[in-house]
């Protein structure tokens, strides 16, 4: 194998595990763990990732890093597909539900409309957009005003003014990263504040977030993982990240992804296949 093969390969599995140890990595590449370090440190150099001691991690953005909305919207389309399809099965008839912004919430809104009777409460224009473009005479839409954001959110005091005055079954909620210490995070401090609000709106929080926002933090923490009834993730999702949320969170479900290759001791914990979820409407 070629030195710039091995490397793209080291970048593989750093990026899909989050991080990837020395020891491990020359075991899979069969070769020296000098050889692994040498490797590192090039693509430490190009910035391609950061060298930790025994190993490497995922670089990581900016916390305060904000992508507009048209280029988020492009990033793991079948990921979000998926946890979509996986969400929508969580909504039942006469449902009131809140939706915040993003390109993964924004994706789980398309799938809502063979639902009847809903009562949608969103910070988002995209969203709001996507039910008035396929308009359901027994479907209402609130949306907040405030101000808007690169990534298309309404944030603000006008914003939260609004959810403290509402009160729904449940809140669906995309977020920027999530990361054992930090929680679910956003890079914009307005929006943190704005998605606290939402979440004190709802009786149940359900959380969507791809397999690329673990160990992502962004400037402002929205909550803690323990406070996730639910987290709607891909089958990507790493081992690590697995065993961790299956922890914290009442409900892990992953839904099937593109087709991927995992470590043979990449297992669920406490996890659930998307065909397996329970629905929780009733309970509320």
């Amino acid at each position: 194998m070629l030195a710039e093969q091995r490397r793209s390969r080291i970048l593989h599995e750093v990026a899909h595990r989050g991080a990837a140890r020395v020891t491990d990595l020359a075991v899979l590449l069969d070769v020296s763990e000098m050889t692994i370090r040498r490797d590192l440190d090039v693509l430490a150099d190009r910035d391609a990732l950061d060298k930790v001691h025994g190993g490497a991690t995922a670089r990581r953005a900016p916390s305060t890093d904000e992508p507009g909305f048209a280029a988020k919207s492009v990033r793991q389309q079948a990921e979000k597909e998926a946890i979509a399809q996986a969400a929508a099965a969580l909504v039942s008839p006469g449902a009131a539900i809140a939706i915040s912004a993003g390109t993964t919430t924004w994706t789980f809104a398309r799938r809502l409309s063979a639902v009847p009777n809903l009562t949608v409460v969103t910070n988002s224009i995209q969203i709001a957009d996507v039910f008035h473009a396929s308009p359901s005479p027994d479907t209402s839409v609130v949306l907040t005003g405030g101000v808007r954001t690169p990534s298309d959110a309404l944030v603000g005091p006008v914003a939260v003014s609004a959810l403290r005055q509402l009160h729904v079954d449940l809140v669906f909620l995309g977020v920027h990263g999530m990361d054992p210490g930090a929680g679910f995070t956003t890079p914009n401090i307005l929006e943190a504040e704005t998605n606290r609000a939402m979440v004190s709106a709802a009786q149940r929080l359900v959380v969507l977030a791809d397999h690329t926002k673990w160990r992502t933090v962004g400037l402002s923490t929205i909550a803690g993982l323990d406070q996730a009834d639910v987290l709607v993730s891909d089958d990507a999702l790493p081992h690590d990240a697995r065993k961790t949320l299956g922890d914290e969170v009442a409900e892990l479900v992953l839904a099937p992804g593109p087709a991927v290759a995992l470590p043979p001791d990449t297992h669920p914990v406490n996890a659930k296949p998307a065909h397996a979820i329970d629905a929780i409407q009733g309970d509320s």
